[in-house]
């Protein structure tokens, strides 16, 4: 079963490599986000986007369950739904650590 897995990655990454090389630096960027924009709305784009990521996702493998998708657009959007949500919850270690770090910092 890794040989799926693998194919949906390599997949998925050439996807990813056509779409930066498409829209440039656009790709990188949260849709939601205007260039310029504050901290807090970057934070509230990317939010917005994982969540409709993850969505997607959750949306596919319904679908697939009921016959009605390709099974190689289902494991992408998967994939990418994986790939998000890993990425927030290591940004969410990330600050619960930077916050634990402040708070035994001595006064």
């Amino acid at each position: 079963m890794a040989i799926p897995a693998a194919a949906a990655a390599a997949y998925r990454a050439a996807e990813q490599m056509n779409t930066i090389g498409q829209a440039g630096a656009q790709a990188v960027t949260p849709a939601n986000v205007s260039p310029g924009g504050s901290f807090s709305d970057f934070l509230s784009g990317a939010v917005k986007d994982s969540i409709s990521t993850i969505r997607q996702g959750e949306q596919a493998a319904t679908a697939q369950v009921q016959g009605k998708a390709n099974l190689v657009d289902v494991v992408s959007q998967v994939n990418a739904a994986e790939l998000t949500l890993d990425t927030v919850v290591a940004v969410r270690d990330k600050v619960v650590q930077a916050y634990q770090s402040i708070m035994n910092m001595p006064i």
